[in-house]
C-alpha cells in the first residue's frame, strides 16, 4: 500500500495525524509501511494537486477522507470524530479508512 501525507508546515496538525497514521499502519500489522510526505507549498501547487487541506492522507492514491466539492487551498483540514471537529482523523477512523482501501484493492 502507497502511503501519501499531505500538509503545509503552517498547519501543526499534520505531526498529530502522522503519529496517529503510524499508529494504525501498526495495528493493522503494517508497521514497516513507508509513509511519503509531500510538503504543499503554495495555492499553485494546492490547485494543482488537489490539496484540499493539511493534513490529508492517500492511500493508494485515494484520499482517505474525501469530501465532494471541497476546494483546494492552504488550510488546515478538520475531520469528523466522536469528539467533534478535530484537526487530524482518530486512529480508529484511519484504521477503518486504510481497511476500507485495502480490502476494495484485492
Amino acid at each position: 500500500m502507497d502511503v501519501l501525507l499531505r500538509y503545509f508546515d503552517d498547519c501543526p496538525n499534520w505531526r498529530i495525524a502522522d503519529e496517529r497514521l503510524h499508529a494504525a499502519l501498526a495495528a493493522l500489522g503494517l508497521g514497516g509501511s513507508v509513509v511519503r510526505y509531500e510538503e504543499v507549498l503554495n495555492q499553485e501547487q494546492a490547485d494543482a494537486i488537489g490539496f484540499v487541506g493539511s493534513p490529508t492522507i492517500l492511500a493508494d492514491g485515494e484520499d482517505l477522507f474525501a469530501t465532494p466539492g471541497t476546494e483546494p487551498g492552504l488550510a488546515c483540514r478538520l475531520y469528523e470524530t466522536p469528539d467533534g471537529l478535530r484537526g487530524a482523523p482518530t486512529v480508529e477512523e484511519l484504521i477503518a479508512a486504510l481497511v476500507t482501501v485495502k480490502v476494495c484493492d484485492r
